[in-house]
């Protein structure tokens, strides 16, 4: 897994931009098998920032109903990543 796909979006919701604003904190959806090392890994190397903290949750994917179908979304991961003191604020939300 190389640096390009450890990172699969900014997850951008209200949640997300009030702890960027007051914390320094950035949420990604990354891949779900990727460490700790391998986010701070592309996260300094994709935005060019120093990172502090990398804390992440795993989720497991809910049952969808279409009618008599049925299945199940992916599970996927979450990552909250909060940067050095000093750090510039990558702005992805910008359009």
């Amino acid at each position: 897994m190389n640096r390009y796909e450890v990172i699969v979006r900014p997850i951008v919701t209200e949640k997300g931009v009030s702890k960027k604003e007051a914390e320094g904190t950035l949420c990604f959806q990354v891949h779900k098998d990727a460490t700790k090392t391998d986010i701070k890994g592309a996260i300094e190397t994709l935005f060019k920032v120093k990172v502090d903290d990398i804390r992440t949750a795993t989720f497991e994917g809910k049952l969808r109903r279409r009618g008599r179908y049925a299945g199940y979304k992916s599970d996927w991961k979450k990552a909250y990543v909060r940067l050095k003191t000093g750090q510039k604020m990558p702005e992805y939300t910008e359009l």
